[in-house]
């Protein structure tokens, strides 16, 4: 159980997002409002409130940026994309989520057997959804996206691309410290800060030892986090001043040492891979790469769908390498399989939220299958309506880029865009395994998007916003200057 601490940081977290807009550009308040609460607030501490949904350390950062702009900025606020399609994929992520209560009203019954009466039988149920549910479901899904709509506008100039890479290495940079901790100690920052674990301890041994957890839901998220940190250092090192790139430099070996103490397959493979080519690689090539990314993470789960993926080659052949990973490969198939076929039976809108998804004992109600992939848990969720909405528009700003990079040749891009870019490419690719997809990933995104935006021959290339950089609740001290002259 969270202590008192977990809960006073979530109550708390509001007012250090003031404080950073007070005090910081715009663009940097808003990312560190963003990663700041997932990298430092307690994961599965919430807030039940009746009839909204659960307010968490994703939901609080977002509802306090989306207030703090609208209320407590001289910032003209404009969300929507310009784009009519992905204003269409906004407005089916939002509304999908009606569709999907409405066509699972039924509560799912189970018969337990009694433990003190063997011959008793206990009926036991998935409570279904209700007209009421509705209202939580949609702010739920709007807090879900603010992240993206806020970055497309603010975000997306080189001000704004420059933070976000600078964020993600500075994040990687402080959050070793905690990890070697736990590296040498085992996982227990949560332990001592916030009184619990989040998760399975099991899953923290790893090769003789441990790999770290921190404050994030799970090993897994803190090595794509520090491959993410270690991608936007070499990002930042290629555009440092060549008399001071060697420390930029030393910062990339660093945290590249620090992926592989997490020791996460995945994520090492992707470092190894991606950060020499965001150092080395024409900034377009790295584009096209992640629009190769976003393809695929689009296209596996529909070819997944009609069973084109060759599943047992592919874990024949990661047998003749790894016959470890090949049987947890092997696994996540399976889930996938029986997953797959207790979505087919809702495909449109899914089976909503509460484990309704999941295949379960039909007597006992006993969990049989764990959906790893974040695009399995979406479409068990919110079907093909919903799946069809968040990939869209996660993929869509590398499909506008990618397109742009083809048919420019000749223009001139951002130096971070390319590694920004295949920041999100990388991350779509994981989410194929794991249900890594967080805030951050819709923060890039959305200034992806924006960027995508602005290179738009029929736009000027101005900021979206006209008070660039200057810290808010200044409209009284504006007053009394002009009254004094």
């Amino acid at each position: 159980m969270p202590n008192g601490i977990a809960y006073l940081m979530l109550l708390i977290w509001p007012f250090a997002c003031l404080v950073l807009f007070r005090t910081q550009s715009v663009e940097r308040a808003i990312v560190w409002s963003i990663l700041g609460g997932y990298l430092l607030l307690p994961p599965l501490a919430e807030f039940n409130l009746p009839l909204v949904p659960a307010m968490d350390k994703v939901s609080i950062p977002s509802l306090s940026v989306l207030a703090i702009l609208v209320f407590a900025t001289a910032h003209k606020v404009n969300l929507l994309p310009e784009g009519r399609i992905a204003r269409i994929l906004v407005f089916l992520l939002v509304f999908s989520a009606i569709p999907t209560v409405l066509t699972n009203r039924e509560p799912i019954l189970f018969e337990v057997l009694s433990n003190a009466d063997p011959i008793l039988f206990l009926i036991d149920a998935l409570p279904g959804q209700s007209v009421r549910d509705i209202g939580s479901v949609l702010i739920g899904q709007i807090l879900t996206i603010v992240p993206f709509l806020v970055a497309r506008q603010f975000l997306s100039t080189e001000t704004g691309l420059k933070e976000l890479l600078l964020a993600l290495m500075i994040g990687a940079i402080a959050y070793s410290v905690p990890s070697f901790v736990e590296i040498r100690v085992s996982p227990q920052m949560n332990v001592w800060v916030y009184g619990f674990f989040q998760h399975s301890f099991e899953q923290t041994i790893r090769a003789g030892g441990y790999r770290p957890i921190v404050f994030l839901p799970h090993g897994l998220w803190l090595a794509l986090f520090v491959c993410n940190g270690a991608m936007a250092a070499a990002a930042l090192a290629r555009v440092w001043p060549k008399l001071s790139r060697w420390k930029a430099v030393l910062w990339v070996v660093y945290l590249m040492l620090f992926l592989l103490a997490c020791k996460s397959a995945a994520s090492i493979a992707y470092g190894m891979l991606l950060v020499p080519l965001i150092y080395f690689a024409p900034r377009r090539w790295l584009i096209l790469l992640a629009t190769l990314f976003a393809l695929i993470a689009v296209t596996y789960p529909m070819l997944r769908n009609v069973g084109v993926i060759p599943t047992d080659a592919i874990v024949a052949k990661v047998a003749e390498v790894n016959p470890n990973r090949a049987q947890s490969l092997g696994y996540r198939f399976d889930n996938e399989e029986q997953l797959l076929d207790r979505a087919a039976v809702k495909p449109a809108f899914g089976w909503s939220g509460w484990g309704r998804s999941l295949v379960r004992d039909s007597e006992s109600g006993e969990i049989l299958t764990i959906p790893d992939g974040r695009w399995i848990i979406v479409f068990g969720s919110f079907g093909w309506l919903g799946y069809i909405a968040e990939f869209g528009l996660l993929s869509l700003p590398l499909l506008l880029l990618g397109v742009y990079a083809l048919r420019n040749r000749q223009a001139e891009l951002s130096p971070y865009i390319g590694a920004v870019a295949l920041i999100l490419g990388i991350t779509l690719m994981d989410m194929l395994l794991n249900a890594t997809l967080t805030a951050f990933t819709w923060l890039t995104a959305g200034a992806i998007l924006g960027y995508a935006e602005r290179l738009n021959p029929r736009r000027a290339h101005v900021p979206r916003y006209a008070l660039r950089n200057r810290p808010i609740m200044d409209r009284e001290k504006r007053a009394e200057s002009q009254s004094l002259l």
